[in-house]
């Protein structure tokens, strides 16, 4: 059950001061008869309309972000500008992030108001495959293939990283895939191979790839299909 102030307030701009006022000078209606207190409970079945007009409550929103370096993925920064800085939408104190990119890492990052999407996406038992192009400081040797494959041992770990595949661009720079997502984890890995990343863009989470339309800073909802691929099965 809900209050019918709290369901009013999440499914438009009114806050649950003004939803009152309207409640007070009957202009809103439950099933067709006038509301007799924004407190009243509901199940979220009825038709609620106000001043005639029936409102519904917000599904859940999924967006893709094109992060830009300098932005860091979290709801809030004492020091710097926030992902959900560049998201301009109703409710986006709801919104929350689906797998983090570092200050200096750009490109996909997923955004949402649904924690089990987002639990779907982000948990290790998952191997959700991420895909970044990363541009190395020294150029590639024959062996990062391999050692890559094998799963790269992180200094501090007890266990090595899950295999990881690349895709060589040219001298330095390189497509990887890999199914995890600790701490620096990509830097880390090239660290170990005694290589460092001077750049690091996420194009691909899952089967959402980013959308080469989007400028830094920019955002689009994510469609049907995309938002249906993290739920399914990771092949």
């Amino acid at each position: 059950m809900l209050r019918l102030d709290k369901y009013i307030s999440n499914a438009t701009d009114l806050s649950r001061v003004e939803v009152k006022r309207y409640v007070k000078y009957g202009d809103v209606t439950i099933d067709g008869e006038k509301a007799t207190s924004a407190a009243q409970k509901i199940t979220g079945d009825e038709v609620i309309c106000i001043d005639g007009s029936a409102i519904t409550l917000a599904k859940n929103r999924y967006f893709m972000l094109n992060k830009p370096a300098g932005v860091v993925s979290a709801t809030k920064d004492n020091n710097n500008s926030t992902a959900l800085d560049l998201i301009f939408e109703h409710r986006s104190d709801e919104l929350q992030i689906a797998g983090r990119l570092d200050i200096d890492t750009t490109g996909l990052l997923l955004i949402t108001d649904d924690g089990q999407w987002n639990h779907r996406l982000t948990s290790p038992r998952s191997e959700c495959q991420k895909i970044y192009r990363v541009t190395l400081g020294i150029p590639i040797t024959p062996d990062y293939s391999e050692k890559l494959a094998n799963g790269v041992w992180l200094k501090g770990e007890k266990h090595p990283c899950l295999p990881a595949t690349m895709e060589q661009i040219d001298d330095q720079t390189v497509l990887l895939s890999i199914a995890q997502g600790k701490y620096h984890q990509v830097k880390r890995m090239f660290a170990a191979l005694g290589n460092h990343v001077e750049s690091l863009h996420r194009t691909q989470v899952g089967g959402i790839i980013l959308d080469e339309s989007l400028e830094p800073g920019d955002y689009r909802p994510l469609t049907e299909a995309e938002v249906a691929s993290i739920m399914a099965p990771q092949s």
